[in-house]
């Protein structure tokens, strides 16, 4: 399509072209500085790097044409939301825009400006009228991660209909009794909104669907643990941000490509940084488009981060679902994904811990960074706990807390800089 197509569009769409444009605007010196400044990049992130910047154009457009011929497109904000009983009726699914500081100053006008910037930055790009997907999903599916989530999909719903699952604080049986009870009531709430019945069938597609993405993830983290990478993690941090718009069997086969480029590139000693380069394992809050700050300034500051335990990272293709049996079996092992999942939202969380750890031996990281957004208390609070039982493992970590904005971009710089010449 063309530009005045692409602007017809998002008209339709409702959305405001003015502040569009101004945020779109900025968007191409910044992936230029930050990922096309890149030497000996892969040429499969060629794919990827097409994909950002048709990602309010060309891919907005396959969305609108699927809910033409009727199926549901379904906004979401984690990864605990089973994405496959939206493809069980041939729904799209998409990750919401939430990571810019663009948009936090409009979610300041009805939230509290002591909140975190991912869910400011969400709600602003729906008040500002610019995020496409808000503009064309039918409604949004929440999850009570959080307090500030919790309270804000009421008021979120007061502007596009949400609905929002009841997500245990535990994992024990009953916490898994209640969220297979909830994934049932999604289930029931999917099929009244798309007039399609989830049958076992197609749930077996939608598990197929999301756990062939999660395994082509897993791969590439899989060839990062070369040395030298042959990937960077500002790139790696992109596929993974990426993948929650795109459609899920391509991005698979796209990524199962690029991967045996990496495969092929660590085999002959190929990397992005020099052997040896000090390695980097990050660890907290996820990082979502457009945020690649922190990766920019550790990787410019000669490191390589080489993984992520993070929700934009290994908690996004933590598990995998069982797709056979009955609809109840199904359901159940949807359930039980969760218990693979070592979010700070669960209490007591002994298992993110040994993932933290387990990283930053198996990937023979130098060092963790452990970073948290302003504001988000419960990835703040476990900083301690996490930081203690590293320096027990003699894993060397610097805990940074910041936002989306670049006014800080200094004094981090500074503290990564000190970090790893202290590892040295």
């Amino acid at each position: 399509m063309t530009v005045e197509a692409y602007r017809r569009m998002w008209q339709e769409l409702d959305m405001d072209l003015e502040r569009h444009d101004l945020f779109l605007g900025a968007l191409p010196e910044a992936f230029g500085a930050v990922y096309l400044s890149q030497s000996n990049r892969p040429q499969g992130m060629g794919y990827f790097d097409n994909l950002l910047m048709e990602a309010h154009g060309g891919r907005i457009q396959e969305i609108l044409e699927r809910k033409r011929e009727g199926a549901p497109v379904v906004g979401t904000f984690c990864v605990f939301v089973p994405e496959e009983l939206i493809f069980a009726v041939g729904g799209v699914s998409v990750g919401l825009c939430g990571g810019a500081q663009f948009t936090v100053p409009a979610g300041e006008r009805i939230l509290p400006r002591n909140l975190c910037p991912l869910i400011k930055s969400l709600v602003g790009f729906k008040l500002e009228g610019i995020c496409p997907y808000f503009q064309a999903v039918d409604f949004l599916i929440g999850e009570t991660t959080c307090d500030g989530k919790k309270k804000t999909w009421e008021i979120l719903n007061e502007y596009v209909p949400t609905y929002v699952m009841e997500l245990p604080q535990r994992k024990d049986e009953a916490d898994l009794a209640l969220w297979e009870g909830e994934i049932w009531r999604l289930k029931e709430e999917i099929e009244r909104r798309s007039g399609r019945a989830v049958d076992k069938d197609g749930l077996a597609a939608g598990i197929r669907a999301a756990n062939a993405r999660r395994e082509a993830l897993k791969r590439l983290y899989k060839a990062r643990q070369a040395d030298p990478v042959p990937i960077s993690g500002k790139d790696a941090l992109l596929i993974s941000q990426l993948a929650f718009f795109d459609e899920p069997e391509r991005f698979a086969a796209r990524l199962g490509e690029l991967c045996e480029e990496l495969e092929g590139r660590a085999a002959r000693g190929e990397g992005v940084a020099p052997k040896g380069s000090p390695r980097i394992v990050v660890a907290g809050t996820p990082m979502p488009i457009p945020y690649w700050k922190l990766h920019h300034v550790v990787e410019s500051a000669g490191a390589v981060i080489v993984a992520e335990e993070t929700c934009t990272g290994t908690r996004y293709f933590a598990g995998y679902v069982e797709e056979g049996g009955t609809l109840e079996q199904q359901v159940k092992a949807l359930a039980r994904r969760v218990l693979d999942i070592n979010c700070a939202c669960f209490t007591p969380n002994p298992g993110r811990v040994e993932d933290i750890i387990t990283l930053a031996r198996e990937w023979r990281a130098d060092g963790v960074i452990y970073y948290t957004l302003q504001f988000c208390q419960t990835y703040a609070l476990e900083a301690r706990r996490v930081e203690k039982a590293l320096k027990e493992e003699g894993i060397p970590v610097l805990t940074l807390e910041s936002d989306y904005s670049e006014e800080d971009a200094g004094q981090i710089k500074t503290r990564v800089e000190a970090f790893l010449e202290m590892l040295k």
